[in-house]
């Protein structure tokens, strides 16, 4: 790897016009985990939301799970609150019956020769990487749009940790927060003094990255950080050795690679999407999954495991507290009133605001 030389890092563009993704709907043509494997059983119901759209996700004895409109077409009372018969759910208040399809099947005291109701929308919907994923727009796109490639999931040299918390901000916070390495200063009480280098930024039509390094400027590595990324080279910028960050919001995902000096295997790879729950998209539900690359002596990584977590926590903490005093702002003002001179988050939130569907009028 060639010496890189820091003076020659990238500038902020300050004729870039600073555009707001805060009024912007994340783009429903995607595929988006709205929960985890293991939070339905067989032969139950989980109600789930979608920018305020109610999905009923049925998991049969039997069989793939599968997501309706969580309302039944009688009432319009929730499905979830219903019962699973074989691959088919059945609506707590009536017992109207719908498939998979979304198709009404029966209606127990309707007479044979009268005609069955209409059913309830069905959406597309995959179980992968412990997550389960809906299909939440157009149900001719699924086909079409790539699913969410995680090759590290399965590698055995990583251990994941699962992410999964509500955090009550628009999900465009929780893509600025994590592609501007320059908070660093938040976090100096877990991991002292970091000068961050943004060294390169690059973008295309539908994705957006940046690349970072990093110095210590005071104080000592942590035991979490240490444990983390596992450093077997120091750094030596004099002779190309850098800790690398690559951070990337591919819409509607984020990714976040860090390699230590010398490794051409990431010590820490991240995926991330933050779902909007509500109509207004500003509450989400962030599913991450951290893939921790293994030590080389066998087990040690349950061993540090605690301490990692306890680690990645409180920098998690931190930053959600301010995230949501970001939105708390901006529910007080009434408008984004941020003045912005990052310039890759310039064009990340240029990227989200082209990427997405105008969300009605804030008020």
């Amino acid at each position: 790897m060639p010496a890189i030389d820091l003076r020659t890092r990238a500038q902020p563009d300050w004729s870039v016009d600073d555009p707001s993704p805060r009024n912007t709907g994340l783009h429903p043509d995607f595929w988006y985990p709205l929960a985890r494997s293991n939070d339905i059983k067989p032969g139950q119901t989980l109600g789930v939301r979608f920018a305020g759209e109610p999905i009923v996700l049925v998991r049969p004895q039997q069989g793939a799970v599968f997501a309706l409109e969580d309302r039944c077409a009688h009432r319009q009372v929730p499905l979830h609150l219903g019962v699973v018969r074989g691959d088919r759910v059945q609506c707590g208040y009536h017992c109207w019956t719908y498939d998979r399809s979304g198709r009404c099947v029966n209606v127990p005291y309707l007479d044979k020769s009268q005609t069955l109701p209409a059913g309830v929308r069905s959406y597309p919907s995959r179980e992968a990487y412990g997550l389960i994923f809906v299909f939440p727009g157009d149900p001719a796109q699924a086909q079409i749009v790539p699913f969410p490639s995680i090759p590290t999931y399965a590698k055995p040299e990583y251990k994941t940790r699962f992410l999964d918390r509500r955090i009550s901000c628009h999900y465009s916070f929780m893509h600025e927060n994590l592609m501007d390495m320059n908070h660093q200063f938040l976090h100096r009480r877990l991991m002292g003094t970091i000068r961050t280098t943004l060294l390169d930024i690059r973008e295309g039509a539908n994705w957006v990255e940046a690349d970072y390094t990093f110095s210590r400027a005071a104080g000592k590595q942590p035991l979490g950080e240490r444990f983390l990324i596992n450093r077997k080279h120091e750094p030596d910028a004099t002779r190309g050795l850098i800790d690398l960050m690559t951070i990337r919001t591919d819409y509607p995902y984020q990714t976040l690679q860090f390699r230590t000096a010398g490794s051409s295997e990431p010590a820490l790879d991240l995926w991330n999407i933050y779902v909007p729950i509500d109509r207004d998209q500003c509450v989400n539900q962030t599913y991450g999954l951290m893939m921790i690359r293994k030590p080389g002596i066998p087990g040690l990584i349950h061993l540090l495991w605690p301490f990692i977590v306890l680690f990645t926590n409180g920098i998690f903490k931190q930053d959600r507290d301010m995230v949501e005093a970001e939105q708390r702002a901006l529910d007080e003002q009434g408008e984004d009133l941020n003045h912005e001179i990052s310039p890759v988050i310039r064009k990340l939130k240029d990227l989200l605001t082209r990427s997405g569907l105008p969300l009605h009028s804030r008020g």
